[in-house]
């Protein structure tokens, strides 16, 4: 049975060095090692031995399992370390490639212009506040100075939802209800952007969806200088520190003196070209003195407190900087349109 052994011995060493897979592997494991393997019949036939040669024997087959079983081990790490240099080269990168770019998107150029405004105004004291943009009757109309069956509403083509509710035509009720929340205290200094809407055709000037800014101040002794040096600030800081403006005489039922408000424009400087029909003026917004019958409505003592307000198309503000001809383009999502606001700062 030494002999036996010893050849078994042999034998399983020559296969196990001839194995170069896992499967390989396992097959020869349950041929020498497993339950029904050639070694577990050897010492089936222990019983047929002397006593006195069973414990020689026994120890034979232990030492016989103990180097199998090693030479097992080795060679199964042998193989799994094969295997992860095998997977490693195959998924090798090759780091002198060049680089894929990643597409980065950019700000839009109306939320540029929105954030441009509000760093501006802020900077001067201002505070932003927002409102709801489905609106009821009585805030964007009748707390606005501008009554039912009264003309001014004729401006404004609205989209009603019922007799009372409605998609707000303009920020002002931002304006009222922030005025209510203060219960009369000043002062009062605030924007308000948003998205407006109003039953319009769409071209190349019009939207009926489009973002306003209105700006709000109250407190005492407001004039119509302060009006115009926050206007002639703003104006210089959002297109140019030589930038003058204009303002000419309006009409808005909310104001009382009203104006709109125009900037030297930005393609001749002044001197009259076709984008400014050569009057060398833009209008950008339009303004006024908060009317007294708004303030009171709001809780406000018109004898005691003044102010301003006025409200600007952050589109057509963007189409005057970025020197764009067609609204529609802000809301068509080109990315060639909006990749070239990528290096605009």
């Amino acid at each position: 049975m030494k002999e036996q052994l010893q050849k078994l011995r042999e034998q399983a060493m020559d296969e196990l060095a001839k194995c170069e897979a896992q499967n390989e592997l396992t097959e020869w494991k349950v041929q020498y090692l497993g339950k029904k393997g050639e070694l577990t019949s050897i010492l089936r036939g222990m019983g047929q031995l002397s006593p006195e040669k069973r414990p020689l024997v026994g120890q034979l087959v232990n030492d016989v399992r103990s180097a199998l079983e090693h030479a097992y081990e080795q060679k199964e790490a042998e193989l799994k370390r094969k295997a992860l240099e095998e997977k490693l080269k195959a998924e090798a990168i090759d780091v002198t490639l060049p680089g894929r770019m990643v597409p980065v998107g950019v700000v839009h150029p109306l939320n540029r212009v929105i954030r441009e405004i509000e760093d501006i105004f802020i900077g001067l004291g201002f505070e932003v506040a927002e409102g709801p943009e489905v609106e009821t009757d009585y805030y964007n109309f009748e707390a606005l100075n501008i009554p039912k069956n009264h003309p001014a509403r004729d401006m404004q083509d609205t989209f009603y939802l019922t007799e009372e509710i409605l998609m707000r035509t303009h920020t002002s009720p931002v304006q009222v209800r922030t005025l209510e929340a203060k219960k009369g205290t000043v002062p009062v200094r605030i924007i308000c952007p948003g998205r407006v809407y109003r039953r319009d055709d769409d071209d190349a000037t019009h939207s009926h969806l489009f973002t306003q800014v209105e700006g709000l101040v109250v407190d005492r002794q407001i004039r119509m200088s302060d009006l115009k040096g926050i206007l002639l600030t703003f104006a210089r800081q959002m297109f140019g520190p030589e930038q003058q403006i204009r303002l000419r005489p309006s009409y808005f039922p909310f104001t009382e003196p009203s104006t709109e408000v125009d900037v030297t424009c930005m393609a001749c400087r002044g001197d009259g070209c076709r984008i400014c029909k050569h009057t060398g003026w833009i209008e950008i917004l339009g303004a006024g003195m908060v009317h007294p019958r708004v303030l009171e409505m709001a809780g406000y003592d018109s004898e005691t407190y003044t102010g301003f307000a006025f409200g600007m198309g952050v589109e057509r503000i963007a189409m005057l900087k970025y020197g764009v001809d067609d609204i529609r383009y802000f809301y068509v999502n080109d990315v060639r349109f909006l990749k070239q606001f990528a290096s605009r700062s």
